[in-house]
């Protein structure tokens, strides 16, 4: 890794030392490491590559803040299938996108959009697994989140298929999270930091009712919910009935709400009982992912750290670099599709 890479992660390191102290965590993205910071600038085939890209997040963010929550969403389906190879913007009858986990992604005109740009200034250069990447950065950080660097150099998948998506239900234990995290190279800071991009978007209520009217089969709600947020939930879930019914989105953390802002509060509430999705609420049941709730709520440069880290981390996934894959021209099709 370069120097510059190393200093940066060094000082990540030692901030998130002194405020997640007992908790066995990485503290550098995971080797081996293929991808440079400023690739494009570096190789000096598209200088103004993050530039262009920044600039039309903007653009779009604006006009629309719900973009954040989108591509956060986006890159994770991406990064955590097969590796963060653009693979989930390819279009196809059983790309991965037409999974039933990904049911209701957006943001794929975004990465459209610059791709275009990036292509009448830099043909053939810049990967839509970087545009995906960087995008997503610049995308939180307008939300409220850290300016990280997103080290670069990815080449696209050519390949997607609904069957190799395994990304699990958000009503799963803390456990089953850490275990999927892991099966990615992740670890259990990875995972109570990067759930913390809940603090940004909305959920259908198919994915709560559960919780509120019969948790495991028992007829009533979840008891790790607080009674008077099971009511409040309640008014904005009505229990499923029967086929065909409408399923309402929710704020994943009302305090957020429609500013799209990144804050503690989805940490307070996960301490207060008020998480909307089980598997955020699952974070007090772990000793190390209940330590590191009480700190980030506690902190919010913490977690803004650490998401920092995390972020760079789970970018790291499996990526194609070299003679692997292909810069895709369009971000919808191989190559070879044309």
């Amino acid at each position: 890794m370069r120097r510059e890479n190393l200093s940066f992660f060094s000082l990540l390191a030692l901030g998130l030392s002194l405020c997640v102290r007992y908790v066995d965590a990485a503290s550098s993205l995971q080797p081996p490491v293929k991808l440079m910071w400023h690739y494009y600038k570096h190789h000096n085939t598209c200088d103004e590559a993050e530039v262009y890209v920044r600039h039309e997040v903007e653009k779009f963010w604006k006009k629309d803040q719900s973009i954040t929550p989108k591509l956060l969403r986006l890159v994770y389906s991406d990064c955590m299938v097969n590796g963060c190879d653009a693979s989930i913007l390819l279009d196809g009858p059983n790309s991965e996108k037409k999974a039933p986990q990904n049911r209701g992604l957006g943001g794929f005109v975004i990465i459209d959009k610059i791709k275009t740009v990036l292509e009448n200034r830099c043909p053939g250069v810049v990967s839509c697994a970087d545009i995906l990447n960087l995008a997503t950065r610049d995308a939180v950080h307008m939300a409220g989140a850290p300016s990280y660097p997103v080290f670069t150099g990815r080449r696209d998948g050519m390949s997607s298929s609904a069957a190799s998506v395994d990304l699990p239900s958000p009503s799963i234990s803390w456990e089953q999270a850490l275990s999927y995290f892991r099966s990615k190279g992740l670890d259990v800071l990875d995972l109570a930091t990067l759930l913390g991009a809940h603090s940004v978007g909305r959920t259908h209520c198919s994915y709560v009712v559960d919780r509120l009217y019969n948790f495991n089969g028992t007829g009533k709600p979840d008891p790790s919910m607080g009674a008077s947020f099971v009511t409040e939930m309640k008014k904005l879930c009505p229990q499923r009935l029967q086929k065909g019914q409408s399923d309402p989105l929710v704020f994943l953390d009302p305090e957020s709400g429609s500013n799209y802002k990144f804050t503690q509060s989805y940490y307070s509430r996960i301490q207060s009982h008020k998480a909307v999705l089980e598997v955020d609420q699952q974070l007090i049941f772990g000793n190390d992912t209940a330590q590191i709730t009480d700190e980030f709520a506690a902190g919010f440069e913490d977690f803004r750290k650490s998401f920092a880290l995390s972020m760079s981390r789970m970018g790291n996934i499996n990526v194609l670099t070299g003679n692997q894959g292909e810069i895709h021209r369009n971000c919808r099709i191989t190559n070879k599709g044309k």
